[in-house]
């Protein structure tokens, strides 16, 4: 079963791998994060939670729309701060070795 969301007041629908959508803009923005490997209805429904929640988004679930909770972020600003870590911080590569 292809899983469906609504963005912006469009829906999509995620199955096999692509994304399909009435609009282009919005569809190009979910291929983007498409995950091929998704070919399985409990892996096409994670994908599409993700693509739902990273957008803002509903995703259709068995009782209906539900807004899809935000993803955790991928990057936090403990890895970006110096002093946890060896060499931390943003350009932590740049300082000279002791």
């Amino acid at each position: 079963m292809p899983a469906r969301i609504r963005i912006y007041g469009k829906e999509a629908t995620f199955t096999q791998g692509r994304w399909t959508c009435d609009d282009e803009s919005l569809q190009a923005m979910l291929q983007a994060l498409a995950d091929p490997r998704a070919t399985t209805p409990d892996e096409e429904h994670r994908h599409a939670l993700y693509a739902a929640g990273r957008y803002g988004g509903l995703i259709h679930e068995i009782h209906g729309w539900v807004v899809a909770p935000l993803p955790a972020p991928e990057i936090r600003m403990e890895d970006l701060l110096p002093g946890k870590k060896e060499g931390g911080g943003l350009l932590g590569f740049l300082r000279r070795k002791k």
